[in-house]
């Protein structure tokens, strides 16, 4: 999605450039949204039915990870490789042989029913996908004057791929009402078709075009993706397989970081680096690359730990589709909202807002039971998607312009910094919160089981309760006993669950706390500077 940013035009000369046609503008953003959709809702729609998936390939959980896996370790470097493309031989070339492809692959996806196909082709699909999110900011960038190009276009060129996340769950009940895997692969084709018509149908001032690939390239970009594309496989599968139990999954790691750090090794003597690695350890750059981890780990409160909390208590996506609308609605009010306040001086201010309802938002969550429903976190993850949607577009704002004022050769180690921090840190997010879950419900589940002992008169009565609900089937004590031991048991299970996700909503608000107290640092040190120099002038 980074690249799009590439081809903002330059500042036009004609003063009526900068008046905004309504219907235009309604139109490029209506293509924009649809962009954003398809791209966000591809792999979006098998997270959120990992169990339809099992059920169509007759796959364990583990197995049906690799989809996601295989999707996320191609379209973390695909958007590099497609800007590299597109300028040198044309973005309509690139873009309608992209999305010609997607929609081929998703009609291979509705009549594959074999898993290790299936996984070939979600690979592909998070190729060539790249694509969209290039142009899911490249046409509402086309209807904007200059001035909107990096504030309200930045923030609409989001929403479609964000909001995208609980549309996703909200729309599978009726499409699993249908048909599994098929149905949810028929919409992903709907979605590609409608992309590929906008188009042949709208079109946009192709951006410029000039030789970006040299012969070192050979040599690079296998390294990059090699390298990024290992690292993707273990953060998507290490929590499934556990990190210390897969010896394939040591091997991919040091494959990944071997491959990466020859490729710091190539760029670094490279007269023309792919990765200027020397701009990219600037304080600038590195604040950056952290907001934007910090931005994909706060994300993955409500994926990994929301969602994972229902769902460990029983619950469905169809019963949590009031929790869905108001994440839904909250996103979307706040790319909206910040679209029209997203100007250089107002972003500290913006993050600050930002980190304050997350904070506010994660610690709200972390008082929840086993009684806790959907209801009842309506506010919280309100709060929560509220602040991350308005703390994106600031952030990449701000770096794309500092970016431009170091100069257009910079762009591409822009663009690796900027998916790097938003796949990989979606990815190590999901993967350090869901071990952070594992470790704690252990934990917790050791605690309480320790105390669970038959000298104890209220466990031997509860006991004696669950055995009690087996009086009809089982006549042996002995086995009511045992059964009653089991549900006791999973009972102890559940409550560890519920314990360790409030530790993980907890880290969660003490995270963004941290974040938001350096932030007012960094505030007030730079206002003192300011107000130093002002003296000494």
């Amino acid at each position: 999605m980074s690249e799009s940013r590439a081809a903002a035009p330059e500042p036009a000369a004609d003063p009526a450039a900068e008046t905004i046609s309504v219907p235009r503008l309604a139109l490029y953003t209506l293509a924009s949204l649809t962009f954003g959709l398809a791209q966000g809702l591809g792999n979006n729609l098998v997270a959120a039915n990992l169990q339809a998936v099992q059920g169509t390939f007759g796959a364990t959980t583990n197995e049906a990870a690799w989809l996601m896996a295989a999707y996320s370790s191609t379209s973390i470097t695909a958007s590099l490789l497609l800007w590299k493309l597109r300028t040198q031989f044309g973005l309509r070339l690139v873009a309608k042989i992209s999305l010609v492809f997607l929609v081929l692959l998703s009609l291979a996806h509705v009549v594959v029913h074999d898993l290790p196909a299936a996984v070939v082709l979600r690979a592909v699909a998070g190729f060539v996908g790249a694509m969209l999110n290039t142009l899911a900011f490249l046409y509402v960038l086309e209807a904007l004057p200059v001035r909107h190009k990096l504030t309200t276009g930045i923030a609409v060129g989001l929403t479609g791929s964000q909001i995208a996340v609980p549309l996703a769950r909200l729309v599978s009940p009726g499409l699993l009402d249908i048909g599994l895997w098929p149905q949810l692969n028929l919409l992903e084709l709907a979605l590609s078709l409608m992309a590929l018509a906008w188009v042949f149908v709208l079109p946009i001032t192709p951006p410029p075009r000039a030789k970006v690939f040299d012969r070192v390239d050979a040599v690079s970009l296998p390294l990059l993706i090699l390298g990024l594309g290992l690292l993707a496989v273990v953060l998507s599968l290490g929590r499934y397989y556990w990190w210390a139990e897969a010896p394939w999954l040591g091997v991919c790691l040091a494959g990944g970081i071997g491959a990466l750090t020859l490729l710091v090794a190539v760029e670094l003597n490279r007269e023309r680096p792919l990765v200027n690695l020397r701009w990219l350890s600037s304080t600038d750059m590195i604040l950056f690359g952290g907001s934007m981890f910090f931005a994909r780990f706060v994300l993955s409160e409500q994926t990994t730990g929301t969602v994972g909390f229902f769902q460990n208590l029983g619950l469905l996506n169809e019963h949590m589709a009031g929790m869905f609308w108001v994440i839904f609605a909250a996103t979307l009010a706040g790319f909206v909202g910040v679209a029209f306040i997203n100007r250089p001086e107002n972003r500290p201010a913006i993050h600050m807002v930002a980190l304050a309802m997350i904070t506010l938002g994660a610690w709200l969550e972390s008082h929840g039971t086993s009684l806790t429903r959907p209801q009842d976190v309506y506010l919280a993850q309100g709060l929560v998607a509220f602040g991350g949607a308005i703390f994106l577009p600031p952030a990449v704002g701000w770096s794309f312009a500092h970016t431009l004022r170091w100069g257009i050769q910079h762009l591409t180690s822009f663009f690796a910094v900027f998916l790097a921090s938003q796949n990989l840190g979606g990815l190590l997010g999901a993967a350090a919160l869901g071990t952070l879950v594992t470790v704690r419900e252990k934990f917790h589940s050791s605690q309480i089981v320790e105390n669970l002992t038959l000298a104890d008169p209220i466990v031997a009565q509860r006991i004696q309760q669950y055995g009690g609900s087996y009086a009809r089937v089982l006549g042996d004590p002995a086995l009511r006993g045992a059964e009653g031991s089991a549900l006791l048991g999973q009972v102890a299970t559940r409550e560890a669950y519920v314990l360790a996700y409030n530790d993980l909503f907890l880290v969660v608000a003490i995270v963004s706390a941290l974040c938001l107290l350096g932030l007012v640092i960094h505030q007030l040190i730079a206002r003192l500077g300011a107000a130093r120099r002002a003296q000494a002038a």
